[in-house]
Order: C-alpha cells, then structure tokens, then sequence
C-alpha cells in the first residue's frame, strides 16, 4: 500500500503484530536539530488534545518522544538515538516526532485512515507512533531493527514516493535497519529459508500486493525484498545500493538500475535468484 509499510512477521518473535506506525517527518534533505521540530510536535498533539493531556517529552539527539511514561519515552528516545545513527551512517541525517500512545486503540486512532491490523510498522508523512504493549514486547534487537527501519522511511521520505517498487523502498529500509542487528541471515529470512529448502525459491521480486496485509506471502515478501537489497550492496557496494535508491527517486527503477549498476530488472533477478539459494539453500555436509 501506497506509503505504507508493514512488518508483521513471525519469525523469532523479533517483530509481532501492530507494534509500531511511522510516518515520514522532513524528507530526504533534513539535517535540523531536534528543537526544530517543536512547532511540528505541537501541532500533531493539538489533533488529538485529549489524549496526550498528561504528557511527558523526552529529547533524544535528533527525535522528540511523547509519550505518558517519562522512563519509557527515555527508553524510546535512546534507541532512536541508536537506529538515527545508523540510518545517518548509510542515508544522511534523520530528525523525527515519536509518539507513544497509552493504547493500542490510541495507536490505531492516530493511524487513521492506515490499518494497523496484522502490521506492526506503516510509513506516511509527519509522525512516528509506537504502539507501547506491542513495543514493549520486542527484544532489544527488534525495537532497534523496526525503529531502525522505519526512520529510514523518514529519511528517504517512502510516503511521498509512489511510482518506487515496494521491494527497493521496504528491502532498503530493511538492508539498514538489519545492519547492526548481528542476526544470521537465516534467522532474518526463516520463512523464505524453509520454501528453498523445500526446493521452491522465488522466481520473482515481490510486487506491491505481496506487501499488503492478508498476504499470504507476507514475511517472505520482507525477506526477499532485503535479501536483493543486500545482494545489491555485496555485489556492487553500499554507495551503490544509495545511489541507485536516490536515482530511482529521480527517474524511476529502470533508467536507476542502467544508470548506477549497469543492470536491467531481469538481469538482476536472475543474479539474486541464484543468492538467495546460496544464502539459504541447504549447508554443505548436512
């Protein structure tokens, strides 16, 4: 779906279900300090006034948390702090508003009209909204790959990029959110590993649909998607993987793929189709 993103899969309990929302802040340029984003944070909590009448702020280094806990809206800020270097490392500087609600009905509110059933992460524009029981479910890692994710949705603006193909804008975001996660790539891609090892590997990219809530495929579409993204940076390099998402922006996937890697769509395909079964085929001897 069109600016939004999901991130609803099973494995290893890293991410349930409806956990977090996020919405793009300032784009791909914005390089401002968090008190820049004041009169922003301002305006989102007069939308829904009520609900934040006993709010706290916590600062982080480039984020501004509301939430209703002032320990938990600090937690939530450090690993901003965490993802919002990463993400700065691979992309450039990100500056965003999080907000905690105190429910998951809350979260779902402030969501609208985007469905929170079945997702754990959406991408728009103008906030970041954590649902806390579902957050506060996650391991370390898994707070810090979904928030690492979704801030490089702020950073690359996803929700205002239509024409993108849904595995180059989500396998980007999850290329850097699982960076410093220090996960085999096995764990990450359990669901798809289980299909090539039954001997059924993808033939084809993910399309739109399969990132789509109800999607059979859901997981698998994730783990596809990332799988090419990271194969595009060990094959060609990082920069290159960057510069072919900045190009795509631009002038769209094709000319991209031209222009930076001196690929077509199907010459890549077939490339990755042959990683992924090297990734996640089965181990020699076993």
């Amino acid at each position: 779906m069109l600016g939004m993103r999901a991130h609803a899969r099973s494995r290893t309990a890293l991410v349930p279900a409806a956990v977090l929302v996020a919405f793009a802040v300032a784009g791909p340029t914005s390089a401002a300090a968090p008190d820049t984003l004041l009169p922003t944070a301002r305006a989102i909590v007069r939308e829904h006034p009520g609900m934040w009448a006993q709010a706290v702020v916590a600062r982080g280094e480039r984020t501004i948390v509301i939430g209703r806990s002032a320990r938990q809206a600090a937690e939530i800020a450090a690993v901003a702090d965490r993802a919002g270097r990463t993400v700065a490392r691979v992309w450039g500087p990100v500056d965003a508003v999080v907000l905690v609600p105190a429910t998951e009905a809350q979260a779902a509110e402030l969501a609208a009209p985007a469905h929170v059933e079945g997702f754990a992460a959406f991408a728009g524009v103008g906030r970041v909204i954590v649902d806390p029981s579902g957050f506060g479910r996650l391991s370390r890692t898994g707070r810090q790959v979904v928030l690492t994710h979704e801030l490089t949705h702020v950073a690359t603006g996803a929700a205002l990029t239509g024409d993108m193909p849904a595995w180059l804008v989500e396998g980007f975001a999850d290329y850097v959110g699982y960076l410093d996660a220090g996960l085999p790539v096995r764990t990450v891609a359990a669901e798809l590993a289980e299909e090539v090892r039954a001997g059924t590997p993808p033939r084809e990219l993910p399309g739109r649909a399969e990132f789509q809530s109800g999607s059979v495929r859901l997981a698998q579409a994730y783990e596809e998607a990332w799988l090419m993204c990271r194969y595009i940076a060990e094959r060609f390099g990082e920069p290159e993987l960057v510069g072919l998402y900045r190009a795509s922006l631009r002038s769209g996937v094709t000319a991209a793929l031209r222009d930076t890697l001196g690929m077509t769509l199907p010459g890549l395909t077939e490339g990755w189709r042959d990683y992924v079964v090297r990734q996640l085929g089965p181990v020699a001897g076993s």
